[in-house]
């Protein structure tokens, strides 16, 4: 028994002893009256009135009449004051006390803490406690003793206030599990009301499995623990997710104790990830990865299983510590392998849906979880290098042919191309020797022209093939890929699947003409249209090229013909075979200069000639000049 229940045993004690002292009074009272009465005179009473009615009410003495007629003596006045007082609190203002609910209604609280009269307070105040139920003890702020209405000012929350930072510290310190109330939402999680304050629920720590719809907790009051104190900031972070690990961990313990390869258990959908699902076993997580969903083909795991769903699964694998849990859910049904039709065969047809696309392949799924591939080499008879995405795509409904079927390994390779007939088959009859055909050109290599001339039926034309007269150094010179092409069957070779093609062919070979016109020796206006390592390449003629050595193409002005140049060439040598012509712009000249030198050496002998002439006839002319003269400066001197 504490000392207030004491106060108030005593109290009522004493009160009892009051009513029996009042009855003994009373007796006494009634007594003395019926002396005093007949004893007074009416002018006694008429002067009393008087000075009674002459007192000013503020100078009356309502106390002195209280203690005149309550019958108790100055000495028990004080003594039974003295036990009152004992029997209520004394409080000061500004202070916190705990006091015990005695009354609650609508929109009040009414708490009381020992004193003279009860505190009220509002029940908004108690919203984070909504099992609040009189008798409780809570702790309350005394505002003021008594305002106008001579009623005790009491506060809830302000004790709340003062008392919540040492509550939190010690809630964090003991891990103790206290209660608050979710009063909104905010970025990441929820404000919750702690002893006053403000706390942090993240959303990760609301509960053990995703959250999908926060405002669901908004208004409700929750057990949490405090799991951190910023007191810089004055933050606090609570957790009601740590709350139910704990509760967990038991039977998680006890569920992966019993954990077998091959158990079946019963769990809930958690989380769905494109990648699997996550299950809840009762505590314990587990992953059904995409493939082991179902035995066909899932582009996402919803398309198998939604949030919340429960299901079988098989425990596949774990690690040694039970951490790791990989779960199956197609492992509970038959394998559609083992159910495929025992009478199909290589070479039966069969329909199917394209179900993955590759750039090497389409999967084709003929039944679920039968699927088969169709490699890009069989989706066409071209021997061609080509993606798959070019003959099929997604979705597509086909019709292939079995090309390979091994049940074991749960295998089969498809054909599309052989609904259609070989090509090659037949060739001999469709493509002869020497026929002549269209053609387009697919690809090039540095010794000649891939051509494609039905799907199927590729040739080449070897580089020499192309021209009779150009020197073709790679075929992007002659054309282009995608260009169409005249071309002449040359040979056959059916094993390998490859014809021999020829373009020049289409012509006859014009070097036979050539022969008669580039003689040795014959000199043919030329361009100079390439420069190349040792000499040029020289246009000449009816389409044909030749080739002049860098000494072969000096000039008489002791210069170096140019790109462009257009001259004069002499044959110097010509092959039919190699279809070769060589030129040489330097010996026109040189032989026209030594032409020259020839003519002037015949005229100089004549010039000689006939100056030995004039002078052996005209010498006895000379001398008979000769004397006239000499006579004629004789008579000059007479």
């Amino acid at each position: 028994m504490d000392e207030k229940e004491k106060n108030i045993e005593e109290t009522q004690n004493l009160e009892n002893q009051e009513i029996e002292k009042k009855e003994e009074i009373l007796e006494e009272t009634s007594e003395k009256k019926e002396e005093v009465a007949e004893k007074e005179t009416l002018s006694e009473v008429k002067t009393e009135t008087k000075e009674i009615e002459n007192q000013s009410v503020e100078d009356f003495d309502w106390d002195s009449i209280e203690k005149s007629h309550d019958g108790y003596s100055s000495d028990e006045r004080k003594k039974y004051e003295e036990l009152y007082d004992g029997t209520l609190s004394t409080i000061s203002e500004k202070e916190v006390i705990e006091g015990t609910v005695i009354n609650i209604t609508n929109r009040e609280v009414v708490v009381n803490i020992g004193y003279k009269s009860e505190g009220i307070v509002p029940l908004n105040e108690f919203r984070y406690n909504p099992d609040l139920k009189v008798g409780d003890k809570v702790e309350v702020y005394v505002e003021s003793q008594e305002d106008k209405n001579g009623q005790l000012v009491l506060s809830h929350k302000k004790a709340r206030a003062l008392r919540s930072w040492d509550r939190v510290n010690e809630a964090l310190e003991k891990e103790e599990v206290i209660k608050g109330y979710i009063k909104c939402r905010t970025k990441g999680g929820m404000i919750v009301d702690v002893f006053g304050i403000e706390a942090f629920l993240p959303g990760s720590q609301i509960d053990v499995k995703p959250i999908r719809d926060y405002d669901i907790y908004v208004g409700k009051t929750m057990e949490f623990k405090v799991v951190k104190i910023n007191h810089e900031f004055k933050n606090v972070v609570v957790s009601h997710k740590a709350l139910i690990e704990a509760e967990l961990e038991q039977q998680k313990k006890e569920i992966i104790a019993k954990l077998e390869k091959g158990q079946v258990l019963e769990g809930t959908v958690k989380n769905i990830t494109s990648y699997g699902v996550f299950i809840d076993l009762g505590g314990v997580d587990g992953l059904i990865h995409i493939t082991d969903l179902s035995w066909g083909r899932v582009s996402h795991p919803e398309e198998i299983v939604e949030l919340d769903q429960k299901l079988n699964v098989v425990i596949l694998d774990f690690d040694d510590a039970k951490k790791r849990i990989a779960l199956g859910l197609k492992q509970l049904t038959p394998h559609p392998w083992d159910s495929l039709d025992e009478n199909l065969k290589v070479g039966d047809k069969v329909k199917g849906k394209v179900v993955v696309l590759a750039d090497y392949g389409a999967f084709i799924e003929i039944a679920p979880g039968v699927e088969g591939l169709i490699h890009v080499s069989e989706m066409s008879w071209s021997q061609h290098l080509r993606s798959a995405q070019e003959f099929l795509k997604v979705g597509d409904e086909v019709e292939a042919v079995i090309l390979t079927l091994d049940r074991e390994e749960r295998k089969m390779s498809l054909g599309i191309k052989q609904l259609k007939p070989d090509p090659w088959e037949d060739i001999e009859k469709r493509y002869p020797v020497g026929s002549k055909h269209k053609a387009i050109v697919r690809n090039f290599t540095n010794f000649g022209v891939f051509v494609e001339i039905e799907e199927g039926v590729d040739g080449l034309i070897h580089i020499s093939d192309l021209s009779w007269t150009k020197k073709v150094k790679h075929p992007a010179e002659f054309i282009a890929i995608g260009d169409e092409i005249e071309v002449v069957v040359l040979e056959i070779d059916k094993e390998n699947r490859r014809l021999s093609l020829g373009h020049k062919q289409l012509e006859e070979n014009p070097w036979d003409v050539f022969e008669t016109i580039f003689t040795v020796g014959s000199v043919h206006e030329g361009t100079i249209t390439t420069k190349i390592d040792k000499g040029v390449l020289v246009a000449l003629p009816y389409g044909v090229e030749g080739f002049a050595g860098a000494r072969h193409i000096q000039k008489q002005d002791g210069t170096t013909a140019k790109v462009d140049e257009k001259l004069d060439f002499k044959v110097i040598e010509f092959s039919k075979t190699a279809k070769r012509i060589i030129l040489s712009h330097t010996k026109t000249w040189e032989e026209e200069k030594k032409g020259d030198s020839k003519k002037e050496s015949s005229k100089s002998k004549k010039v000689n000639l006939n100056l030995e002439k004039t002078t052996l006839g005209d010498v006895t002319d000379l001398a008979a000049l000769k004397s006239k003269l000499e006579g004629n400066e004789k008579n000059s001197e007479k």
